[in-house]
């Protein structure tokens, strides 16, 4: 589910002498501490909840000093939540907190305008860096999720800078691909509540759209499939 596993960022201009770390990931003390060898870290942010992203957060917190804050505060240590349109300043960059309800409730993106000619999106797990996300339903909903997209689309090509797996170019390019998909599995599944009956429950709608999925992931499809019945159905 994680890909190659959870990506950790460094960000900072190179004469600042201090660095901003985007989601610590897991605890894995030599992970942090070659983190916390690249610079002083002046600040610590969390792009949401999953604890491939938050579970070395409060340890780092301790190694370093630095401030943790994340959209949800059972996730901040020693700093204060994070608000939609807040911009940071820390580390000699700009960063512009962005709300991505979705992937989950507490998921948020941060804009790096001055990263590159078309900026920078670090995007969590809302957008990956290959294949497409999962929403953890019943926290994470299908409608807040397409919003979503449609508001990552207005940052045009933007790098993606992915929670998992490599960086892409341009967003706009990515969340159309992305939005596409998500019509097309709505597709399949009002397909299959035509042949089904409209109360179809979510295991068997699982059977008739996700019919060759790997069991390993059979739970994320039905989670899936869960969120897109509670779209459909209003």
């Amino acid at each position: 589910m994680s890909l190659d596993g959870t990506n950790s960022y460094l960000l900072g201009s190179p004469d600042s002498g201090s660095t901003v770390v985007v989601d610590p990931g897991p605890l894995d003390e030599q992970h942090l501490g070659e983190l916390a060898g690249a610079g002083r870290v002046e600040l610590i942010l969390i792009t949401h909840r999953h604890v491939d992203h938050t579970a070395a957060a409060a340890r780092f917190h301790e190694l370093t000093g630095a401030p943790v804050r994340a959209a949800d505060a059972r996730h901040c240590h020693g700093g204060q939540p994070l608000t939609d349109g807040e911009i940071i300043l820390a580390a000699g960059v700009e960063l512009r907190v962005i709300a991505a309800p979705g992937h989950t409730s507490d998921s948020l993106c941060f804009h790096l305008p001055g990263d590159g000619r078309h900026g920078s999106v670090l995007t969590g797990d809302t957008i990956l860096g290959r294949g497409t996300t999962v929403l953890d339903f019943p926290d994470g909903k299908l409608g807040d999720y397409l919003a979503t997209l449609d508001r990552l689309e207005g940052f045009g090509p933007a790098t993606v800078l992915p929670g998992h797996g490599p960086v892409l170019p341009a967003l706009d390019t990515v969340v159309r691909a992305y939005r596409d998909h998500r019509h097309e599995r709505l597709a399949q599944i009002r397909a299959a509540l035509a042949e089904l009956g409209s109360g179809a429950g979510v295991r068997e709608v699982t059977d008739a759209v996700y019919s060759e999925v790997d069991p390993a992931v059979r739970t994320a499809a039905e989670n899936s499939v869960a969120a897109q019945l509670e779209f459909l159905r209003g």
